[in-house]
This record gives C-alpha cells, structure tokens and sequence, in this order.
C-alpha cells in the first residue's frame, strides 16, 4: 500500500512551513496597517486655502454671500454659515460650522449618493437623480414632496487656521441631521419657490 497518504515527517514538514508562511503574512499585515493610516490621514485633510482663494476660483459665484462653492480635491460644497462674515479661526468637528463660520458639505446625497447641485435661482442644492432638495447649508425639509433622502446632507470636520486657510478632514464624516419641517428654525426657506426644478 505504498503511495497512499503522506508520511508523518512529510506532514510535519508542511504544517511547520504553513505556520512559517502564516507568522510572515501577519508580520507583513500588521506593518502595513501601522503604516497605513500615517500615510492615509496626511491624504485626507484637504487644503483649500482662504475665503478670497475660494472666491477666485469660483468667480461666478456669490460664495461670501453663503452660496455653496464646489471644491473637487475634497468631493465637498464649502458654505459660509453666516453669509459675509468671512472664515473664523478654530476646528469644527461638528460639522455645524460653530465657532468657524463654514462647513464642508459632502458631494454625495444621502439616498443613493448622486452629486446635489447648487441653484443659484432659490440657493437650494437639488439632486439630480431623485429630486431630493437641501437648503444652502445641506438641510432637507421634511415630507416627501422634497426627495426621498433620509438625512441631510452629510459633512466633514473643518479647521481654520489663524491664517484663515480652511482645510476639510474627508476622513471624518459626520451625518447629516434629520429633516426639519420647512418654516420651522433650522430650514432656510428657498429664495423662489420650485426655483431650478
């Protein structure tokens, strides 16, 4: 019966590498994930420079005057919270814009990740995809007659420096709020109603 199975040497030998291969693999993993998040973090903050930067990369727009100005490098709207009062210096890791004056709108909507799209008619974000609608600064209405969304739109922490250089961490995500009934405090009411639908 020679030739059936393996002999106890041989099988010793394959577990001993086995468990070689394996204490390398997990060595290799575990340096990596120590390295990672260094070089993960560093990519994440975005900078994106002062309130006149921004203005001047978006000249058609009235971003001092609160409209939401897309900035690409961070897949976010930046929107000034108190229109015309400039950036604050200061961290918001709310994502409500207190005590820095400016939040950091993620691009993708809450109900199936479309990009909102900023109307200069009423100053409401729109999706394109499902018509859900926001108010400047990212908040849905409640009811169904404003989108299918299930939150507001959701933001990143923000940092002012005391330069007044505003850099977005994409690596924290806060959710949005919960839809506010429109007329209630919390709802900027749009500028004309059903303005780019």
């Amino acid at each position: 019966m020679a030739g059936i199975g393996i002999s106890r040497r041989e099988l010793l030998r394959r577990s001993l590498g086995a468990g070689v291969l394996l204490v390398i693999a997990e060595w290799a993993a575990g340096t990596l994930g120590f390295l990672w998040p260094k070089r993960a973090v560093a990519a994440l903050r975005v900078r994106v420079g002062t309130l006149a930067d921004l203005e001047a990369a978006n000249p058609a727009l009235p971003v001092a005057d609160g409209f939401p100005a897309y900035v690409a490098v961070a897949k976010a709207f930046v929107v000034l919270v108190e229109p015309g009062d400039g950036f604050r210096p200061g961290t918001d890791a709310t994502g409500t814009g207190a005590g820095v004056n400016v939040i950091a709108l993620s691009q993708r909507c809450p109900h199936l990740g479309c990009r909102p799209e900023p109307c200069l008619v009423d100053w409401w974000m729109h999706c394109p995809c499902h018509q859900s609608r926001y108010d400047r600064l990212g908040i849905k209405p409640a009811g169904t007659t404003y989108g299918p969304a299930p939150r507001s739109m959701d933001r990143f922490a923000v940092e002012v420096s005391d330069e007044g250089v505003l850099t977005i961490d994409t690596s924290r995500i806060i959710l949005g709020p919960l839809p506010i009934a429109l007329g209630q405090p919390g709802v900027i009411p749009p500028r004309v109603e059903h303005g780019c639908i």
